[in-house]
């Protein structure tokens, strides 16, 4: 069986935590318990949201580096009014457990790989990558999409994890979900972009799937699957909405051939070395939580 990926020494940046406190790491790694029904739920619904998976001082002592980092990372430079809807809806930086130390410690964190798994019904979770979703103050809105549509892999069991930095009040744009889409084929063809948002709200309200959308307290997070359609609104606030997300997958999930240029650019980017049929293990997708 496959090794749990550990910590271990790497070129990356150390991002200074509070030493006063010492249990951060131990909460990313204690297990959580799932309220009664929630595997249901998810089966069901494509999502969950879950309250108090971490504590305030945790999310504000990694929140802290992580931004920090997302911000250094960037390569974003135009102002807001010069990009276009993508781009307007937040700064985005891929993988940071590779460059922060921080970072690499909070994607790690088995507390979420085994929620992930718990959810999806698996022994065992490896990371297809994370991200950053940096928001800016006066940020656009985050154009209705599923993300598995960029995904060359071969079944629906891979779960986002979507872990607010802060509190996220309607007027910073939570994130929402179209309940029980995930069953929907209509959509899953389309690129994030404006006419993703138009046609799928339209099909979505058309069919009748409720949306799903309120605000996150600080330690609030969401799970949802692949085929899941969601969104989120503008940040409204005159404050930054910071967000880490993990991408968790079936470690024993295949890559497929790709059948779109984001899917192949997928497939260079996040699974580097395979081809379709491989386990997708590269790498730099190690298995994050499995048990014992």
């Amino acid at each position: 069986m496959a090794e749990v990926a550990k910590l271990g020494d790497m070129n990356v940046s150390q991002s200074r935590l509070n030493p006063s406190r010492t249990s951060y790491l131990d909460l990313l790694n204690e297990p959580y318990a799932l309220p009664e029904g929630a595997t249901e739920a998810f089966a069901r619904d494509g999502y969950i949201k879950l309250k108090h998976v971490l504590d305030a001082d945790t999310i504000n002592q990694f929140g802290q580096a992580i931004t920090k980092a997302t911000i250094r990372l960037s390569t974003e430079d135009r102002p807001l009014a010069d990009r276009g809807t993508y781009d307007r809806a937040f700064l985005q930086v891929m993988n940071l457990w590779r460059d922060d130390m921080a970072a690499r410690q909070f994607v790690f964190g088995k507390r979420l790989a085994r929620i992930a798994a718990d959810l999806m019904q698996v022994d065992r979770v490896r990371l297809y990558h994370d991200q950053s979703l940096y928001k800016e103050a006066d940020g656009g809105l985050t154009p209705a999409h599923a993300d598995q549509f960029y995904w060359p892999l071969s079944s629906e069991r891979i779960v986002t994890a979507w872990v607010p930095l802060q509190a996220v009040p309607e007027n910073m744009g939570p994130l929402g979900f179209y309940k029980g889409s995930h069953k929907e084929d209509f959509g899953r063809n389309l690129e994030i972009s404006d006419e993703s948002e138009k046609r799928i709200t339209e099909a979505m309200e058309c069919h009748g799937f409720e949306f799903d959308v309120g605000v996150f307290d600080i330690g609030d997070v969401s799970f949802h699957s692949g085929w899941t359609f969601h969104k989120a609104g503008p940040n409204m606030s005159d404050a930054p909405r910071s967000v880490m997300t993990m991408i968790y997958m079936d470690a024993d999930i295949r890559v497929i051939e790709p059948v779109n240029t984001p899917q192949e650019n997928d497939l260079v980017s996040w699974l580097p070395g395979l081809k379709p049929g491989d386990i997708a293990a590269s790498p730099i997708n190690p298995i994050l939580f499995a048990r014992s």
